[in-house]
């Protein structure tokens, strides 16, 4: 994840006004703990906690297909903006909220006390829902998830509409927002209805690489010319097929001393990698460990190629209590299955 940086604004009601409804981001908490209020002048730090754009939320908002009636439950509080919005929509009584965070919780909850809204703000670990108060009609994630918690597909109705940011392998980008129906058998189907992006769950936040990169890349199984340049990943649909291809892995970019270009994908937890090197108009790939990555990504990549480049709306999702399935069109290397161990 990226750094930020985040500065303490005055008080005055225009300027937080003009800034709260400005279309971009706003960083609320650095490092999970630090706020504007503690700090005297401007700091940097790993975001954990945001407002995100006002086009975002009524967006996600309007997507959800709310009615007169309907109970919601959120998973991921922020600055309760969001919250608010399905208040005034929905009412109070309607909408649950769930935030992890003890500290960003409980300034949601008297952000949302001030705007008159005393809705169920609560503190813990929304991959579980909250049982409580289910089942409910729609439950959206203001968080990306690296797959939709069946938790989440039991304490919502059949009929009901689960409304996600996926990120398989916890990417920063390469994202979609999943929007999946859940059917009376406890499954759930439905398409990636557009980009999304979201700051990842805390508890699936993927740890920086540490350590020389080009030591864990030493020793090779295989070395040949790339079919596919490395840099296609830098685009968001193949970055999101490079995840459902290989869901641990991780992509990191490097110069070397000469400035030649590198890349690495490494997967922690199958001890393999791949390492790419940019010679004249291509790329070099160096494989190691058990698992061939950039075969799996390749096959994809050009899979999708052949296909004609659908964007990521073309990706279809299937949810049950022991996988998740993902499919573009009717072609074998389109599609991936993810076991729950």
């Amino acid at each position: 994840m990226s750094t930020a940086q985040m500065r303490l604004i005055g008080t005055d009601p225009e300027q937080w006004a003009e800034i709260a409804y400005r279309d971009e981001s706003l960083v609320t908490q650095l490092d999970g703990h630090l706020t504007a209020d503690q700090a005297a002048e401007s700091v940097t730090g790993v975001p954990t906690s945001s407002s995100t754009t006002p086009v975002t939320v009524v967006g996600m908002i309007e997507a959800l297909d709310v009615e007169d009636g309907h109970t919601v439950l959120e998973i991921g509080t922020g600055t309760g903006y969001s919250a608010a919005l399905m208040c005034h929509r929905l009412g109070e009584d309607n909408v649950t909220t769930t935030e992890v965070d003890p500290g960003v919780a409980a300034r949601a909850d008297a952000a949302l006390e001030t705007a008159g809204y005393s809705t169920w703000t609560m503190t813990g670990d929304g991959l579980l829902g909250h049982p409580r108060r289910a089942p409910y009609d729609r439950v959206i994630a203001t968080c990306a998830v690296r797959r939709i918690p069946h938790t989440w597909v039991r304490q919502t109705k059949p009929g009901g509409i689960v409304l996600a940011t996926v990120a398989p392998g916890s990417w920063a980008y390469g994202t979609g927002l999943a929007k999946v129906t859940v059917n009376g058998d406890g499954t759930a189907e439905g398409r990636i209805i557009g980009e999304s992006s979201f700051m990842q769950a805390r508890s699936q936040a993927a740890a920086p690489l540490a350590g020389d990169l080009s030591a864990r890349a030493a020793y090779a199984d295989s070395e040949r010319e790339a079919k596919v340049a490395p840099t296609l990943l830098e685009e968001w649909m193949p970055a999101f097929l490079a995840q459902l291809a290989t869901p641990g892995a991780q992509l990191v970019r490097a110069t070397r001393e000469d400035g030649a270009s590198l890349r690495y994908v490494f997967d922690a937890d199958r001890e393999s990698f791949a390492a790419f090197i940019e010679k004249g108009s291509g790329w070099t790939v160096r494989q190691g460990g058990p698992a061939a990555l950039w075969d799996d990504i390749e096959q994809a990549l050009i899979a999708w190629q052949d296909a004609g480049r659908p964007d990521v709306s073309a990706t279809r999702l299937r949810v049950t209590p022991r996988s998740h399935t993902y499919w573009i069109g009717d072609t074998p290397a389109l599609r991936w299955e993810h076991r729950l161990v």
